[in-house]
């Protein structure tokens, strides 16, 4: 409560100062003046919609944006004060500010002439005809399953807006403009009214908690899954295996953040710490897995199944092929969760150390898949740190289909990571459950930036590649991205990279995959041989 008490503080001494100017000195009126002035600051950001930081700091949040103003000059003293006197160099500027990663290393081909103007728009914005990769490859596809380039991935019921945030957003939710689709969001924690109460396009992600799902002693009950998954606005069910930000580990849910609602949506006891298992109980091995993938298709009636995971080892990716092959049927989509994607809620180790990244994650998952015969059949999501048009462009030359994002539409609506997601203490009011802090976020005004953030991303996405000469996503190809790999050398991903021809893997494995395909298996996620375990 201090930061709103120093409002009151300053009415407070207002008041003190005024009576003191009355009988003393011209000076007081001085700073009853500044007094005021800074009452007035106060007042306004009380009652001001703009700024969530403002809302629940008045006063003191303005020195935080004091202190972004100050950020070049204060960024320029470090540099000259820490590199052994050097003078002022853009290089080690951007170093540091990308940890030592050059943002030009990666760039997509251009060309001098461009083809923009017979660009097909609505096909890269997501419209229902848009063709994919996988589409133009001739990709099955089932109904309800078209997903735009770029949509809203994962966030659980609890980590983000409370109820009344919910009903309002859902209220002043920007209308759809015709011949366009708004992304689809992927749903955890289990589904609750507030998700559906929008008319949204849901995709509904089960995790190893099988929260909204489970019977009471945390197992997969068949019977609230198909209750729930018959829902119109349920387009499709997204099975997660793991997340990039805490590969191979659970969540825990801190007991004081499971109030009496969310665990009736998440079906678990009130005020009890609530635990996600690292592994899922309701299968063991990769056929077991596909199976269970089945199962759930036929229990949603036929609706659109997919995985999601952070891949770790190209044998348990080639393990997971075998199964699909073995059993005849599979996941209708797959999305690969690199490493770089990030929760305040996971340990720093697994953040930094643990999981590939996505772009070796993906074209892992891309290869495999082509080179089983697969890739025709299964369409393939990107999510990790995927934030502008550049990155959807290159996440489809790497393979996929489409992108997902989380921490940038989150940042679209006020969030400024401040890492206390898991504290219930956000400080603009995103994910909480704090009513005091939650006040901040005025809705109708994040809501719009949400939708402007996602639509002049697209569109971005689209401008470059038109720059670039294509007139469709499915003409990306691996030749138009490139890669600095040395000072004098640039060199485009289709000579840096293996790229598998369809059914390569099944024919005539080649060498550079035979001890891999060699001890992947179908009845194991962890083969007894040890083999080189290649990204």
């Amino acid at each position: 409560m201090f930061r709103f008490l120093i409002v009151g503080f300053t009415v407070l001494g207002l008041g003190v100062v005024t009576a003191a100017a009355a009988v003393g000195s011209f000076a007081w009126w001085v700073v009853a003046a500044l007094l005021a002035a800074l009452l007035i600051v106060g007042l306004y950001d009380l009652l001001q919609r703009r700024h969530s930081v403002l809302r629940n700091y008045p006063i003191l949040g303005h020195l935080r944006y004091l202190l972004e103003s100050l950020r070049p000059e204060l960024q320029q003293y470090f540099i000259e004060r820490n590199f052994d006197g050097r003078p002022f160099d853009r290089d080690v500027r951007t170093s540091l500010r990308t940890r030592q990663r050059d943002p030009r290393r990666t760039v997509v081909r251009h060309r001098t002439r461009h083809r923009g103007g017979r660009l097909r728009i609505s096909a890269a914005l997501g419209d229902a005809g848009a063709r994919t990769r996988a589409a133009a490859a001739g990709a099955r596809r089932r109904p309800g399953l078209r997903p735009a380039v770029f949509d809203v991935t994962a966030e659980h019921f609890v980590d983000e807006l409370r109820r009344p945030v919910r009903e309002r957003a859902a209220r002043t939710e920007p209308r759809r403009r015709p011949g366009r689709v708004r992304p689809r969001h992927r749903r955890g924690g289990g589904l609750t009214p507030y998700h559906l109460h929008g008319g949204g396009d849901i995709i509904w992600e089960i995790g190893s908690g099988y929260f909204g799902t489970r019977t009471s002693g945390g197992q997969f009950d068949p019977h609230r899954f198909a209750d729930k998954a018959a829902h119109e606005q349920v387009k499709a069910i997204s099975l997660k295996l793991s997340q990039g930000a805490k590969p191979g580990v659970g969540g825990v849910l801190p007991a004081s953040k499971v109030s009496a609602e969310i665990a009736e949506y998440r079906g678990v006891p009130v005020g009890e710490k609530c635990v996600s298992p690292a592994a899922h109980s309701a299968f063991r091995t990769p056929r077991e897995m596909i199976e269970f993938v089945a199962r759930m298709r036929d229990l949603s009636d036929g609706k659109p199944v997919g995985l999601k995971l952070c891949v770790g080892s190209r044998v348990e990716i080639l393990a997971i092929c075998k199964a699909i092959l073995q059993v005849g049927t599979g996941p209708d989509f797959i999305v690969v969760d690199g490493a770089e994607g990030g929760t305040a809620a996971a340990p720093l180790e697994y953040e930094d150390h643990v999981g590939l990244p996505l772009t070796d994650g993906l074209m892992t998952v891309h290869n495999a898949l082509v080179g089983t015969g697969l890739r025709q059949q299964i369409r393939l999501g990107a999510s990790g740190k995927v934030a502008a048009g550049n990155d959807i462009v290159k996440r489809l030359i790497q393979g996929a289909d489409y992108t997902n994002a989380a921490r940038a539409m989150m940042m679209a609506i006020g969030c400024i990571q401040a890492q206390r997601c898991h504290t219930n203490t956000c400080p603009v009011g995103v994910a909480t459950q704090d009513p005091k802090r939650t006040r901040a976020l005025d809705v109708p005004d994040k809501s719009l930036r949400a939708y402007r953030y996602h639509e002049a991303t697209v569109r971005q996405a689209v401008q470059i590649m038109a720059s670039m000469g294509v007139t469709d996503p499915s003409e990306l190809t691996p030749h138009l991205l490139r890669k600095k790999i040395s000072p004098t050398r640039v060199r485009s991903y289709a000579e840096i990279y293996e790229w598998l021809t369809p059914g390569e893997l099944v024919d005539d494995t080649p060498a550079t995959w035979a001890a891999d395909w060699a001890a992947a298996s179908a009845a194991t996620f962890h083969p007894g041989a040890n083999p080189r375990h290649q990204p």
